[in-house]
């Protein structure tokens, strides 16, 4: 039988611990994984969820295991911080009440709480109950960037999982051994996709994330000779192109509710919709952020040649264009072009027009390829 822990890659030390803690019986009530962005926590958390939703502890090929997959499982939650400043008290007491509902599909509930950092005092005193006794067969796995950023109230009451950073050569080496893609293509899947293995995984074998990727970067290199309509019709075109792949999230979700519709109660349809929704908006901002990366690599990579680093270039594909902007750049256009991306997945974050966003975001960053002419 595959293992279904074999997908936390790079983490040798969590693998072994959470397959020994299935083997022996010895899950906990709750954990706190732990590390920086990129270290695979997401991808152990959902690991963590098959083994224990499935009745054959993460057999990777039965309804469950695939629904999970597709992060459309009822008994498994996702919820990430919807508040401007971090986690609203109503998504906290939303997630105690939903506690006290008998699992829909399986024999098991589990709650992967992203960004746990982002978890404030009154907040985590609606939860601090419920994290810890949280009634049988329901595990609790938060995520965060630092134990001490973590509540200390919080952190008391969790199994900690210290997740490992992963240096950027050897990711790109397990990625390429892992499909087969040549290390240059690796170390730019792994920028694209803000240093996640896992995810890098999936865009390195999509024919449609690669064409995107290049798309994205003709865009800006066209950006030196566009007006200020073209500026917003590129920026329409891409915040379209970002979204096509939510068509098929939309997809797998309408074909799953309307397998269900006719065993679960309306309760039930309405909790499954409700996930839905917050599971599309997930990958919304997922793939929005995925094109503020490629930009972002793609400034890094004019910082580096500005630097007198040209062997740090990642996106090599398209060296030629990043020297020749490189030679006339403005240093401050583009350290201002960066500090814009970063404030554009904020924004986004947060619910801003992801229009007005990308708009912003390619005006600054045309300033910065104007310099050269």
């Amino acid at each position: 039988m595959p293992d279904v822990f074999e997908s936390i890659l790079g983490q040798p030390d969590v693998r072994a611990f959470l397959r020994s803690t299935v083997a022996h019986n010895k899950v906990s009530h709750a954990y706190l994984f732990t590390g920086p962005s990129g270290s695979n926590k997401t991808s152990a958390a959902y690991a963590f969820a098959k083994a224990l939703i499935c009745e054959q502890s993460g057999c990777q090929s039965c309804a469950a295991c695939r629904s999970i997959d597709r992060k459309t499982h009822p008994d498994v939650h996702y919820i990430a911080p919807e508040g401007s400043r971090g986690y609203l008290v109503s998504q906290i007491r939303d997630i105690v009440a939903d506690t006290a509902l008998a699992p829909i599909q399986a024999n098991h509930k589990v709650y992967i709480l992203d960004r746990v950092d982002l978890l404030g005092i009154e907040a985590a005193n609606a939860f601090l109950k419920t994290l810890e006794e949280p009634g049988e067969n329901i595990t609790f796995i938060l995520l965060g960037r630092t134990r001490q950023a973590v509540l200390p109230t919080i952190v008391s009451r969790c199994q900690v999982v210290p997740f490992r950073h992963i240096p950027s050569k050897e990711a790109a080496g397990i990625l390429s051994q892992n499909t087969g893609v040549s290390q240059e293509l690796a170390r730019v899947a792994i920028e694209a996709c803000g240093g996640s293995l896992t995810k890098a995984i999936g865009f390195a074998k999509s024919n449609e994330r690669l064409a995107f990727r290049q798309r994205v970067l003709t865009v800006l290199r066209s950006l030196e000779v566009a007006d200020d309509l073209d500026v917003l019709h590129y920026a329409k075109e891409l915040i379209d192109l970002a979204k096509a792949p939510l068509d098929l999230v939309m997809s797998a979700q309408e074909e799953e509710l309307n397998e269900s519709r006719e065993f679960l109660s309306k309760a039930a349809l309405r909790q499954i919709e409700e996930r839905n929704k917050r599971a599309l908006s997930a990958a919304s901002l997922a793939s929005l952020r995925q094109m503020t990366a490629i930009m972002r690599s793609w400034l890094r990579d004019i910082l580096m040649v500005a630097s007198n680093t040209p062997e740090l270039i990642i996106n090599v594909d398209v060296r030629d264009d990043i020297m020749r902007v490189a030679q006339g750049t403005n240093i401050d256009a583009l350290l201002e072009a960066m500090r814009q991306a970063e404030k554009t997945d904020e924004a986004i974050a947060y619910n801003v027009s992801p229009e007005t966003c990308i708009d912003v975001l390619l005006f600054t960053i045309r300033k910065v390829v104007r310099c050269i002419r």
